[in-house]
């Protein structure tokens, strides 16, 4: 029967011993864990509470565009606070064609805080048939988009940001490239127009991180995506 003071000189021995094995799996773990580190791909919209996400401005013809100007109201101010500060924790964006030519005809002539965090970004633009971007500091990616935005994720280390771009949601989701979702959803009900989410060949099981109140009548939804393990 080991003593107090031999039980004690062992449990060192061992620990001794097993030291070097443990600091090996550690290693191994950390190596692994460096290796499978992806960006995190977040789709941020504002939507109607029916989820239309179409012609929030009234530019594009739609019978209920303008709805995002006629919603806001005061809470302007508080929803520009959400957007600069999830601008602020981007490390790129990723967008579709016509968001490229919204956003870079609007942004690019821009100066002060956010206009120069976003211009400043890193962006990538889905599109099979454009060559010459707007927005400033963006890259096309053509081809086999799947491969293209998984190639993204593990080279870019932080959060990949999706804009407006219907259509490439539609296809993030269909194959499972989305990470996060952050809707700011407007108290109104358009009862038609193009909606966020599209047809899918299976159902998109999501859990909710957090609901944040902006200003005194929007709402902040954050859903992360579960996957099966």
């Amino acid at each position: 029967m080991l003593t107090p003071v031999d039980g004690g000189t062992g449990l060192w021995q061992a620990a001794q011993f097993l030291k070097p094995v443990v600091s090996s799996l550690f290693d191994s773990v950390s190596q692994r864990d460096a290796e499978n580190k992806m960006a995190k791909l977040v789709v941020s919209e504002n939507l109607s509470l029916d989820g239309v996400v179409e012609d929030p401005t009234g530019e594009q013809g739609f019978l209920h565009g303008g709805w995002f100007d006629q919603s806001v109201g005061g809470d302007r101010e508080a929803w520009a606070k959400v957007e600069y500060a999830e601008a602020l924790r981007a490390a790129a964006l990723l967008i579709g064609r016509r968001t490229d030519e919204y956003f870079g005809s609007r942004w690019n002539s821009r100066s002060g805080d956010w206009p120069d965090r976003l211009n400043g970004l890193p962006k990538y633009v889905v599109s099979t048939t454009l060559e010459d971007p707007v927005w400033v500091n963006s890259t096309v990616l053509s081809g086999d988009i799947v491969a293209q935005i998984t190639k993204l994720k593990r080279e870019i280390d932080g959060e990949i940001v999706v804009y407006a771009s219907r259509q490439l949601v539609h296809t993030l989701m269909e194959h499972d490239l989305v990470d996060e979702l952050r809707l700011i959803v407007f108290p109104v009900v358009l009862g038609s127009g193009e909606r966020l989410f599209g047809d899918t060949e299976d159902k998109k099981p999501l859990h909710l991180c957090s609901v944040q109140a902006v200003g005194d009548g929007l709402m902040l939804l954050t859903y992360g995506i579960i996957r099966e393990v």
